[in-house]
């Protein structure tokens, strides 16, 4: 068999994803290339590795005992990658991060400077909602989590970085003119909510109950990002944090709409199993973060965004 790396990888990508349109883009290949190249890999097996029933790719039993087994070779090679960098006695690994939605607007600017300075680490870095970031954490697969509000139910450690503001955000503001905005005024307006398990979520319908505020219309999309261009479409308002749409405050594509008790208020945490064993680029990181976290944050999140009510 003559089987590369390369196809491993690939095949791993196309398993994960269920689909080979996906795993080219997660990949950043074209879709006839990752084609080519399962093409390739399963030619060198006379049992199926996946099917396809539908328009849905399944993996068969034998395809997924060749996915255990890819993926302990795979280990391997990043092992000796590991060992080679670490005898020159440079950080050599993985790091593991979760992140909730709109964390992926803070994260990478408290990463970039570790990283790019110690070649060797891997970063897995997963963007999803609060819900999953905490269930990561709470089953210790992950090094950090980046989250807005802390999970109570967790024994923790955590370190308070900047603040996070939510204000109620639209295409524009209906209520420019008015001086003041009332509770019937803003039912009038159809309410964007982000999806069962947000955070974003939990803290709109916590201000929308004690509001008492109930919309003319709710849509409910699975991502901030959705949101934010459901917003600039002008399909509805939202109550959303600022660190997502600063860019698009700032050159008036979404306005403001202020209303009494807003913004809203939280934090960001990175926040990490009390008595979790660190290994040491987990450590590393750890104490990078601690020594710049206040340099990191006026260089990256102080006035970066107007906001003037």
């Amino acid at each position: 068999m003559n089987y590369t790396l390369h196809q491993l990888q690939v095949y791993l990508m196309v398993v994960e994803k269920r689909s080979i349109t996906k795993a080219a883009e997660a990949l950043y290949l074209t879709q006839p290339a990752v084609s080519i190249q399962i093409k390739n890999f399963q030619d060198q097996f006379e049992i199926p590795l996946t099917e396809i029933i539908g328009r849905q790719l399944y993996v068969t039993e034998f395809g997924l005992e060749i996915v255990t087994a890819a993926e302990s070779i795979l280990n391997l090679v990043h092992e000796i990658n590991y060992k080679t960098l670490a005898y020159k006695g440079l950080l050599s690994g993985k790091l593991k991060i979760a992140v909730v939605s709109t964390g992926k607007y803070v994260m990478p600017f408290l990463l970039s400077n570790f990283i790019n300075n110690n070649q060797g680490i891997e970063l897995n870095m997963d963007v999803t909602n609060r819900s999953a970031v905490i269930s990561n954490l709470e089953k210790n697969e992950i090094d950090f989590a980046l989250v807005s509000i802390l999970p109570e139910h967790l024994s923790i450690d955590y370190i308070p970085l900047m603040e996070n503001e939510l204000y109620l955000i639209g295409q524009s503001n209906p209520y420019e003119n008015s001086k003041k905005i009332s509770a019937e005024m803003i039912n009038q307006l159809p309410f964007i909510y982000r999806e069962e398990g947000s955070g974003t979520r939990l803290m709109m319908e916590k201000f929308v109950e004690n509001e008492q505020l109930y919309g003319s219309k709710k849509i409910i999309l699975t991502s901030s990002e959705a949101v934010k261009q459901a917003l600039l479409a002008g399909l509805g308002f939202s109550i959303m944090p600022l660190i997502g749409i600063r860019h698009e405050l700032n050159r008036k594509a979404l306005a403001i709409i202020p209303y009494e008790g807003l913004p809203m208020k939280t934090r960001w945490y990175l926040v990490w199993l009390k008595d979790k064993k660190f290994s040491p680029i987990a450590s590393a990181y750890l104490k990078y973060l601690k020594a710049h976290r206040d340099e990191l944050i006026q260089k990256y999140f102080d006035k970066s965004y107007d906001v003037n009510l």
